[in-house]
């Protein structure tokens, strides 16, 4: 007898707004840095940023919503003494 497939758990838009809203909030910040500082390459490095903690904070979620499903009961023993 087969398995049952394990569906995928957690939203991907959940994925998708994390890593788009790290990159445009870090960009952002690191273009008003550039502004205010008047250099040219902190935006990527905000971009950049963003986006490793877009991802990080994915993993984490993902890890999270997979480590909290029960576990599935173990079949009692028949074994008697």
């Amino acid at each position: 007898m087969s398995q049952p497939e394990e569906k995928p758990q957690g939203d991907p838009w959940h994925a998708f707004g994390y890593l788009v809203a790290g990159v445009v909030f870090y960009g952002f910040l690191g273009w008003l840095a550039d502004r205010w500082l008047d250099t040219t390459f902190l935006v990527a490095v905000g971009i950049l940023v963003g986006a490793a903690l877009g991802i990080y904070l994915t993993t984490r979620r993902f890890r999270m919503v997979a480590s909290e499903q029960p576990e599935r009961p173990k079949p009692e023993s028949t074994d008697e003494q």
